[in-house]
């Protein structure tokens, strides 16, 4: 048999962080909460109740959208998808079918590589099972909580090769939707959830007449390791002349093996139809455009601003890693312009001394500077002193490096600064311990 070569999609739901509920006005917030506590007639789907939709979760849906050069559709509307399952009470689910707001996006790689985006669309949340033991029997129960929480699905075209592309794509994704404040895209919440259709081809061949959809996955990392395990696992039954059932299938990390759950199923089999209870939506251009001109910086264009200020890659991912950092970063350098101060240091002392979010505000952080800039520093032989105690003290870190693991010289110049409470010039400390290590 020719070289296999997998072909991925994803389909990513992301949790958006209104007030409210999609349909009704519950409060969204459900995390932690007494079971049943945040629930009303709609998102219990009791008869008679009428749902009225959430304008700010449109409005998000748009805002990323255009974060990844969507078209944005003038006029959608919402559909019931049916399907029976306990913790969906009114045997169907709002969502959208063939009119979604958001249309064929797009997202480039490190690698140059486009991802197409096939469709961002909104529905409602499920309930909520809680499998547990009760006086020796096992029951599961229902919190409807979680029920009608605005939900937004991403879906991408079968663009993916490679599962580290998939790890790639997912965690910018999940820092846009930080950047863009609509999501704390928390995967142990349940906030950002993660599903990949995979296949295998031959390399001349077009798309595969079979899916697998691995679901219910809630990490980057174990995600990775099921594509690969899966990737493992067609490959086997394709090398034998047969085919792979088209189903679902579940990631188990204890065992590194995906497992059946069941048959997948197909448009038709959710039977959608148009929501009659919710009028159609027509979205004018003006507020696209509006929408689109209150958009922030995201974060490749964040890193394009910090690469003109001549930091490091690594200075700058871990800036941009994080948006109350990268805020911070920007005030503090703005501050820093009237006192002689280079952006350079400013990053410096934020990612080798942890200090990024130490003070109240930015004019703290470049008071401590220039109180640094004032002292004398440590002589050569004080920092050989502190270096010697640091490495003494970390051992671990020091077996790492020797092993490759080159980024925990960061955390041991952090440690020696500490040490030299902030006396150490920073060239000096680095060529000092690369000595050390290199011994």
């Amino acid at each position: 048999m020719k070289n296999l070569i997998p072909v991925i999609g994803l389909e990513v739901h992301i949790e958006l962080n209104t007030a409210t509920k999609m349909f009704c006005r519950c409060r969204a917030y459900h995390f932690g909460e007494k079971p049943n506590t945040n629930v009303c007639p709609v998102c219990l789907g009791l008869p008679g109740a009428l749902p009225s939709a959430n304008k700010k979760a449109i409005w998000d849906t748009i805002k990323f959208g255009l974060a990844l050069n969507s078209q944005i559709s003038s006029f959608s509307k919402f559909d019931r998808k049916h399907y029976f399952y306990p913790d969906l009470p009114k045997g169907y689910q709002i969502s959208q079918y063939d009119l979604p707001f958001c249309t064929k996006g797009t997202f480039t790689l490190k690698n140059g590589k486009v991802i197409n985006i096939r469709r961002i669309h909104l529905e409602e949340d499920t309930g909520k099972l809680i499998h547990k033991t009760v006086d020796g029997k096992k029951v599961s129960l229902v919190d409807y909580n979680r029920s009608g929480v605005p939900l937004m699905e991403m879906v991408t075209e079968p663009d993916f090769t490679d599962p580290s592309d998939v790890d790639e794509f997912l965690k910018e994704i999940q820092l846009i939707v930080k950047y863009l404040g609509i999501s704390d895209a928390d995967m142990e919440k349940g906030s950002m959830r993660l599903e990949a259709n995979i296949s295998l081809k031959e390399e001349d061949q077009g798309l595969p007449d079979y899916k697998i959809e691995l679901k219910n996955i809630n990490s980057f990392r174990f995600l990775s390791k099921a594509l690969q395990a899966e990737i493992v696992r067609q490959k086997q039954i394709l090398e034998t002349g047969s085919k792979p059932v088209q189903e679902t299938r579940g990631y188990d990390e204890v065992k590194n093996t995906t497992f059946s759950q069941r048959t997948k199923e197909e448009a038709q089999d959710y039977r959608y139809m148009p929501e009659p209870d919710i009028p159609p939506i027509t979205i004018n251009e003006k507020v696209v455009l509006r929408i689109k001109n209150k958009l922030p910086d995201l974060p490749n264009q964040k890193r394009k601003i910090f690469k003109k200020l001549n930091l490091s890659e690594h200075y700058i991912e871990t800036l941009v890693s994080d948006k109350n950092r990268a805020l911070y970063f920007d005030e503090a350098i703005n501050i820093a312009k009237d006192h002689n101060i280079s952006a350079k240091e400013i990053a410096s002392v934020m990612v080798n001394q942890n200090m990024d979010l130490k003070y109240p505000e930015p004019a703290g952080l470049i008071k401590k500077l220039l109180e640094i800039q004032k002292a004398d520093y440590a002589s050569q032989k004080e920092v050989k002193g502190a270096v010697n105690v640091v490495l003494k003290q970390n051992t671990k870190a020091v077996d790492d490096y020797k092993n490759g693991k080159t980024q925990v010289v960061g955390f041991l110049i952090g440690q020696i600064q500490k040490e030299l409470k902030g006396k150490g010039e920073v060239k000096l400390v680095q060529e000092i311990l690369r000595k050390k290590l290199e011994e």
